[in-house]
């Protein structure tokens, strides 16, 4: 039997891109989830995470030991000063790595449902530098009519990138139902059986190890070490 990761949850570990940007600063690609909060645990290095919401700009420094999160809708870039290094902790079995991510390319590529994904692939450092300079770009501009006052800057990008994901949104509710919702679930139905006092479920413990594919990935903030929650870890013999 496949056992997810606790809590219907998804992990990956990432190592920040060094990559000099056009603000002079190192980091990843600016992007947003539509349905997934997201947390980091720094384990090294040092950064931060620049955030754009209805509250403005922010950025929040990240050293070895922090822990932050953010909720559906946090526009984010990493910024990477030194060897940062995270682990990324994701709702719904990993959906932010897995579709539920939209860049903040300029507007005109938003508005391309053809185009955008071509200009969101990224299977080497190349096109991967050229993605997040893109995603860049419309940061910049995005930040900029926020900090001037448009207020419509932000509602015009989250329909742009809720256009983009109509067409996957069952999907998403699929990975979620059999994710996160079966272990709430799940947990429900222990905890009726403790109030019973059956421990039948007790029986099933086992260990679980999950390594990471290989080779490692060029992800939207860094290169990461993947591991699929929705395919659960191999007991432990």
């Amino acid at each position: 039997m496949v056992t997810p990761f606790p809590g219907g949850v998804g992990i990956s570990g990432l190592r920040v891109y060094d990559w000099p940007a056009v603000d002079g600063v190192c980091g990843g690609s600016p992007h947003v989830h539509l349905a997934c909060s997201e947390c980091y645990y720094v384990i090294g290095g040092q950064g931060s995470v620049q955030t754009l919401t209805r509250r403005g700009f922010a950025e929040t420094p990240l050293r070895e030991g922090t822990v932050a999160w953010f909720t559906p809708g946090t526009i984010h870039r990493l910024v990477n000063d030194g060897d940062l290094r995270i682990i990324v902790v994701m709702q719904n079995s990993g959906l932010p790595e897995a579709g539920d991510a939209v860049f903040t390319f300029p507007a005109e590529v938003l508005a391309d449902a053809e185009s955008y994904p071509a200009h969101a692939q990224a299977g080497d450092e190349e096109s991967a530098r050229r993605r997040r300079d893109l995603a860049l770009d419309g940061f910049l501009e995005l930040r900029r009519r926020v900090e001037a006052g448009e207020a419509a800057a932000l509602d015009d990008f989250y329909r742009s990138a809720v256009r983009l994901k109509q067409d996957v949104l069952g999907d998403w509710e699929k990975r979620w139902r059999a994710g996160a919702l079966a272990s709430a679930e799940r947990t429900g139905e222990h905890l009726d059986r403790l109030r019973d006092g059956d421990i039948g479920h007790l029986a099933d413990a086992d260990v679980h190890v999950m390594s990471e594919e290989s080779p490692r990935r060029f992800g939207m903030c860094g290169r990461l070490d993947v591991h699929d929650p929705a395919e659960g870890g191999s007991p432990h013999d």
